[in-house]
């Protein structure tokens, strides 16, 4: 699985606690060293970096973590991944306030071409049924025109939604794969194309 930037920080931290201490941080000291407003942050952490193979976490025990992959093999440094930035979230439904560049986050390079990609996070379940699940990645190519079908983020007076893009006559179509959604319809004056749907990933 791939690691945002924060993610990696967070691993890194722990793997580097170990190595100088022999034993692991506690949830709390890893809270107090990133400023965490609560151990269910920590957790959720500890929870993705366990799924995803790079922690083992021993839950009975309260310095229970131990790193499972060595610094040099992470992610960053296998050939064939490339960093993006994760610019926030985007709506699957009802469009919200544009994202904001935060995080970045280390993909396979046979995801992206040529040009400039970006990344994220699904808010919602208007397109589902182009398995585009809320919580998942999808990485997008960075261009302003789009053909009829294609799915696109698209800004709607600055807030962002994706969906299948239809350019009509008098008005933009914005469509949902959800038969349970209705489209939304723009007049030609209130929407950018801000990037193309060119890959997806999924955390499990």
């Amino acid at each position: 699985m791939a690691l945002t930037k924060k993610q990696k920080q967070v691993y890194d931290y722990i793997y580097y606690y170990v190595n100088d201490n022999s034993y692991a941080p506690t949830q709390s000291e890893i809270k107090e060293h990133f400023g965490f407003r609560s151990l269910g942050s920590v957790q959720d952490y500890i929870r993705y970096l366990t799924n995803a193979g790079y922690l083992k976490n021993d839950s009975n025990a309260v310095r229970g973590l131990e790193p499972m992959v060595p610094l040099e093999n992470k992610a960053p440094d296998l050939p064939g991944i490339i960093t993006l930035p994760l610019l926030g979230s985007v709506a699957a439904g009802e469009p919200i306030e544009k994202f904001e560049e935060n995080q970045t986050i280390e993909v396979p390079e046979n995801l992206v071409g040529l040009g400039e990609h970006y990344a994220l996070q699904i808010q919602g379940e208007s397109m589902i049924e182009d398995g585009i699940l809320d919580g998942d990645i999808v990485i997008l190519k960075h261009q302003k025109n789009v053909e009829n079908g294609q799915t696109a983020v698209v800004l709607v007076d600055g807030a962002a939604t994706i969906k299948r893009f239809y350019n009509h006559s008098n008005h933009i179509e914005l469509r949902p794969a959800n038969e349970k959604m209705s489209p939304i319809i723009v007049d030609h004056n209130n929407w950018e194309i801000s990037g193309i749907l060119v890959g997806l990933f999924r955390n499990y």
